[in-house]
């Protein structure tokens, strides 16, 4: 059964199997982060796709959090300096990681219940970014590859 959509201020992107959720002030970089997440494909991430970019649409789906594209803003990113950007999307995506930027007293050694979230009901895996810090090179180390890997081809 699906619960209701609400619309928050975010952008996301498919990694592997499941999506990254990134949350922040304006002007924190969540777009950048997104783009910076496509353009890692593959030497870092063996897949990514825009989902969502400044509004996104969350609905808990069978127990899980679902992030969607606001229908207006389908398929275009924010580049910064450059303007808006079309690129290929999902429609759709299972969330399972929020990176929040610019969070002032995020930890050098977060305990483990700031590692996680819960949105709608549903627990979900968090990084904390302080601003300054390199939101890709922590994303890199916090992601654990057995939730984000793509399925092996037989």
């Amino acid at each position: 059964m699906e619960a209701a959509s609400s619309t928050i201020h975010a952008s996301a992107a498919l990694v592997g199997a499941r999506a990254l959720l990134v949350r922040g002030p304006s002007g924190s970089g969540k777009s950048s982060l997104v783009l910076a997440v496509l353009r890692a494909v593959p030497s870092v991430f063996p897949f990514a796709r825009l989902v969502a970019d400044d509004r996104a649409a969350l609905a808990v789906v069978g127990g899980r959090l679902v992030v969607r594209p606001a229908p207006a803003l389908e398929g275009l990113i924010e580049a910064r300096g450059l303007g808006i950007l079309r690129l290929p999307y999902e429609r759709a995506a299972i969330v399972g990681c929020v990176v929040d930027l610019g969070v002032a007293e995020a930890e050098r050694l977060p305990r483990q219940s700031e590692r996680e979230t819960v949105i709608s009901g549903v627990p979900i895996a968090r990084l904390a970014v302080a601003p300054g810090a390199d939101p890709l090179a922590l994303l890199r180390n916090f992601l654990d590859p057995a939730v984000f890997d793509t399925p092996k081809s037989p």
